[in-house]
């Protein structure tokens, strides 16, 4: 076949492999320009030429004549050179769709890594790549994500978790309430809908956040109060079944708390306000300094001090706003719930 017939198609969007590395040397003693070489391997011209411009080195004849010539296994040693100074490509690829998915996930909607991650699987959403959520945190520390650093992470975790340990069994303050060690069983295990754990975040004003955490979906209630005391406490549970009406008592059916001074009159959160002052709920209380034992709440207050941090003034924060932080929490997949969020989780 002559050389003007070949109908060898060009090969796009590959490299030179070491065998065809030898056949253009082989070519090149043989005097052919590399046009002409291009087509005998199905590559363009100018692939050939970079490749001979790679490959070339300084060889001295017998007579000592220095000539430039074409050597193979000089072109591949450089291109193994390059390639190893190249380093590992990226994990994700050229899939823009998912890096934009975690840009808007995690750096707009203020997602951790884990909740983007795993709402992939849960959503069953689809993308070229598949990343796990290690591979997420390295390529924000190396800067891979083009609106992503670790500015727009919550706290990463350091270390194991450290040992807890009660300091008292008694609160001195709290003498009379009702311990968290007469909880029963189904309360502590998570088996049942309506058991709520409460605490407040505070700022440098009056003003605070009361925080409602439901220990099995670990739905969430947050009510803005006019000051860290028992009476604007007992007004915003007051509010709250006012609000449920006759199902508070299938909603609300325990609440685990501090012994922080707002919440001490136990008497006055677990009476109602509408039923002839008959009991409406259970009040429990942790030991002294054991916040782990309410950990689900401890865990949400850190989700609302992305938007209200420490020492931030409350008093700025509409209702509108702490709605708005309430119906985030809501929405956001936990792991411990198989990625659902927590109103998927109780529907």
């Amino acid at each position: 076949m002559g050389q003007g017939n070949c109908n060898t198609g060009k090969k796009k969007w590959e490299q030179i492999t070491e065998r065809e590395r030898y056949k253009i040397e082989a070519l090149c003693q043989q005097g052919l320009a590399p046009a002409e070489i291009g087509e005998r391997l199905g590559r363009d011209r100018r692939t050939i030429e970079r490749e001979i411009g790679r490959g070339l080195t300084l060889q001295r004849s017998s007579e000592l004549v220095e000539k430039m010539i074409y050597l193979a296994d000089v072109g591949q040693r450089k291109h193994e050179e390059k390639a190893a100074n190249k380093g590992r490509g990226l994990k994700i690829g050229h899939d823009h769709a998912l890096a934009g998915y975690l840009e808007q996930k995690i750096g707009d909607e203020k997602w951790s890594p884990d909740a983007a991650i795993g709402a992939i699987k849960a959503q069953g959403l689809a993308f070229k790549v598949s990343i796990c959520t290690k591979t997420v945190y390295n390529m924000i520390d190396r800067g891979d994500f083009l609106n992503l650093s670790n500015k727009d992470l919550p706290v990463k975790k350091k270390g194991k978790k450290r040992p807890y340990k009660r300091v008292r069994k008694v609160a001195l303050n709290n003498t009379k309430g009702r311990s968290i060690e007469e909880r029963p069983p189904e309360i502590a295990n998570r088996e049942e809908y309506g058991h709520w754990e409460m605490d407040c975040v505070v700022g440098k004003s009056r003003a605070c956040l009361l925080v409602l955490t439901e220990r099995m979906s670990r739905e969430e209630i947050i009510l803005k109060l006019a000051s860290k005391t028992q009476v604007c406490v007992n007004k915003a549970i007051d509010s709250l079944e006012r609000h449920y009406k006759n199902k508070f008592k299938e909603k609300f059916k325990s609440f685990t708390m501090d012994n922080g001074c707002e919440f001490l009159d136990m008497k006055v959160l677990e009476t109602s306000c509408l039923n002839d002052k008959k009991q409406r709920t259970i009040c429990y209380y942790a030991h002294p300094y054991s916040a782990w034992e309410r950990g689900s709440n401890e865990n949400a207050n850190k989700l609302i001090r992305r938007f209200v941090p420490k020492g931030a003034n409350i008093d700025r924060f509409s209702k509108k706003d702490v709605k708005r932080i309430e119906t985030w929490m809501n929405h956001y997949p936990r792991r411990i719930l198989g990625y659902k969020t927590p109103l998927q989780f109780v529907a």
